[in-house]
């Protein structure tokens, strides 16, 4: 599906949506609950409405540091022998124009079992992918083909740099470093629309800020919760 469409096409939903959520409300008004109700029943709905965003962050998880980090917890799948994967999508969040986006929406089914395969290339986990939609995905006003469809749309739009395509010994970076790479490997991403995640010792993610079209955008309030360390480490590939 082109882009354009995809991206008319999750407009339309969330229209539908705002205005299915307004007719509740009055329904429930006309049947006399009272003024005093209207506000408790309103406000959850409109905090937490599907298709109410102003924009993505597409989030690209270091696959090796997950593997090391979260040990016996570790997604076998992801993390077992024969997986070399480096970065992988971790998500594809919907934010607010300021602070954090919507969550847990009650909107459309859970994902089909041929809808999860379809991404395990660059999700990795069957438990993640089943978590980011409904965390993430069901806030979209797409159903679960539309939204990860525009995962992998997203993910396709940015250009891994060629030093981190695949690590075979550990790596000392610094967040800047890296974010400069992703930068000169993505015409039109500038360095406040980027942020490096890292625990106490290793590089855990790089967050980009993407438009509804998935065109690069700026995001300083994404940019600034990233990364202080001045290094940090990039475990390999196996």
């Amino acid at each position: 599906m082109p882009l354009a469409a995809l991206s008319a096409g999750l407009r339309r939903a969330a229209t539908r949506r705002r205005a299915a959520s307004r007719l509740a409300v009055a329904g429930i008004f006309a049947l006399g609950l009272g003024a005093l109700l209207v506000p408790e029943v309103f406000a959850p709905a409109a905090a937490d409405e599907p298709g109410d965003f102003e924009f993505y962050v597409l989030s690209l998880s270091w696959s090796p540091s997950y593997c090391e980090a979260e040990g016996s917890e570790r997604d076998r799948l992801q993390c077992g022998s024969g997986r070399p994967f480096a970065f992988v999508v971790h998500g594809l969040w919907p934010q607010a124009a300021r602070g954090e986006g919507p969550a847990f929406c009650d909107a459309y089914d859970e994902p089909s079992r041929r809808t999860v395969d379809g991404v395990l290339d660059i999700m990795p986990s069957p438990g993640l992918v089943r978590h980011q939609w409904r965390k993430h995905g069901s806030c979209s006003g797409a159903d679960p083909d539309e939204f990860f469809a525009t995962v992998r749309a997203a993910r396709a739009r940015v250009a891994i740099p060629p030093a981190y395509r695949r690590l075979d010994r550990y790596m000392s970076v610094r967040p800047e470093a890296v974010e400069a790479a992703f930068v000169a490997a993505n015409p039109g991403l500038k360095d406040n629309g980027i942020a490096v995640t890292c625990d106490r010792h290793r590089l855990r993610e790089v967050r980009i800020c993407l438009t509804r079209d998935l065109d690069f955008r700026s995001c300083p309030e994404v940019d600034r919760r990233g990364c202080r360390q001045a290094s940090v480490a990039m475990p390999p590939v196996r």
